[in-house]
């Protein structure tokens, strides 16, 4: 059994086998520039899970079926336009090993300790990636998630990895793309602030983290406001990717809010997950084109 020719029906059993084919298929993968000619970077994001974070809309194990959650990322990034995909290890293992990250931009999930729901949600350690790992498997990047709770101590500590996880990856060589918010908990759960003002916050937060911001990128939600979008990407010069975040069934109103934060100058592409992955409609990969189109 070789890599280019497993199934996803196959990969526990190559897993078992043969362990050491995940750091083969990662040496001899295709890479790319990050980014292109100046284009715009639509990347799918599959890091939910890694966090305890299994629903989409109703369902709350949605993204359990790890089977069904790669046949839709194969898909996606089959898709003309889609240039990669931002996951946990084991997630961008399994598609290695399927042969689907070929000439693909691949970002690493670094920090997954903060588990959804948890008193220590918000202490958020860097249990994934590290910069030497994504080095060593020739991935293009990572992404730290940065929550700050300004009465929660377990926040300070997350700043402080994140700032040092930011060096890490500039001494690499490495972009980091940081997805900062200012948070709060409510009802035991936390929430986070998505006005304007706290966005623009964070942003400045973010920006000066670690020794030098000249691999850092931002990873930002769209406030609803578009003045309050162009205030937000005003408060920094660092390059900047959109996140989807949950649609709540308005998949035309998401579309819309992107198209117009995508005309802002910093703003470099979208990094979009379960929307994509787990459309209304059911229809992945018209759901991948209709975001592609928007760039």
């Amino acid at each position: 059994m070789t890599p280019s020719s497993v199934s996803i029906s196959e990969l526990a059993a190559l897993r078992s086998r043969h362990p050491e084919a995940i750091a083969e298929a990662a040496a001899r993968r295709r890479r790319r520039p990050l980014v292109r000619d100046g284009a715009r970077l639509m990347i799918v994001a599959a890091d939910h899970p890694a966090r305890g974070a299994l629903g989409v809309g109703g369902d709350e194990l949605a993204m359990a079926d790890r089977a069904d959650l790669l046949e839709r990322l194969v898909l996606a990034l089959s898709r003309p336009g889609v240039d990669g995909v931002l996951a946990s290890a084991d997630i961008l293992e399994d598609l290695l090993l399927l042969g689907a990250l070929e000439e693909k931009v691949v970002l690493g999930s670094m920090n997954r300790g903060g588990l959804a729901g948890a008193s220590f949600e918000l202490d958020d350690r860097f249990t994934g990636h590290r910069a030497e790992d994504l080095a060593r498997a020739r991935f293009d990047g990572g992404k730290l998630l940065l929550r700050i709770d300004l009465q929660d101590p377990g926040s300070l500590r997350t700043l402080h990895s994140a700032a040092r996880a930011v060096d890490d990856m500039a001494a690499h060589r490495l972009p980091v793309f940081v997805e900062p918010f200012l948070s709060t908990r409510s009802g035991g759960r936390v929430v986070n602030d998505l006005r304007g003002p706290a966005v623009a916050r964070s942003v400045a937060i973010a920006s000066g983290l670690g020794g030098t911001s000249a691999y850092t990128w931002l990873k930002l939600p769209v406030t609803d406001d578009p003045e309050d979008m162009a205030r937000v990407c005003g408060a920094s010069t660092l390059p900047v990717v959109l996140l989807g975040g949950e649609v709540h069934g308005d998949q035309e109103g998401a579309y819309e809010k992107w198209r117009k934060a995508l005309g802002l100058p910093t703003v470099r592409g979208l990094v979009v997950g379960r929307s994509l992955l787990y459309p209304a409609g059911g229809d992945v990969g018209s759901a991948v084109d209709t975001a592609v189109g928007l760039l």
